[in-house]
């Protein structure tokens, strides 16, 4: 089993992926710890760099899960023939799990450094249907209608529950 998830920040692609990756044993990409520079904020890596990691990911795994909201680097993933999972629960969904988003600290070095960026990350989460670059709705529909492989688009639990590997636990993904 291979899957790759594409959506917002706040779609609920981390918790879906960690779900699948506990549920059917498979090895997990975050793309945020290939996009980063490691222990800096908002300092992007060089994107072939990321992508040649991600490719090496897939080509060492058998069996994994790749999440992120990078069109480009999901993209690298897609050479493997993943399902590929879009997830769009809606701009709201999104900012209302933003804000519930517990700390993370591959990211931020305290919850209160991460609060304190929070109205920036809930202004480019609604910017996601307006904005027009690689973490974008339209970048995200454009390489999801362009993948000739597995596809659904999720946007609600009942969709996950319907895509679903055989495993009703994946429901709750929001």
């Amino acid at each position: 089993m291979r899957i790759a998830i594409v959506g917002n920040s706040g779609s609920g692609k981390s918790t879906l992926a960690r779900r699948l990756a506990a549920l059917h044993g498979l090895a997990l990409l975050d793309l945020d710890t290939v996009a980063w520079e490691s222990g800096a904020i908002a300092v992007a890596r060089p994107v072939a760099d990321a992508v040649a990691d991600v490719r090496a990911f897939c080509r060492a795994h058998e069996r994994w899960v790749v999440e992120g909201c990078y069109a480009t680097l999901v993209n690298a993933a897609l050479s493997c023939t993943p399902t590929l999972l879009f997830l769009e629960p809606g701009a709201e969904a999104c900012v209302t799990n933003c804000r519930l988003r517990p700390w993370e600290p591959h990211k931020y070095a305290s919850m209160e450094e991460q609060d304190e960026r929070l109205d920036f990350l809930l202004s480019w989460v609604r910017a996601y249907y307006t904005r027009d670059d690689d973490y974008s709705l339209k970048t995200h529909q454009e390489l999801f209608d362009a993948y000739d492989g597995p596809r659904w688009t999720l946007r609600s639990p009942s969709d996950a529950d319907a895509w679903g590997p055989g495993e009703r636990a994946i429901t709750d993904w929001h």
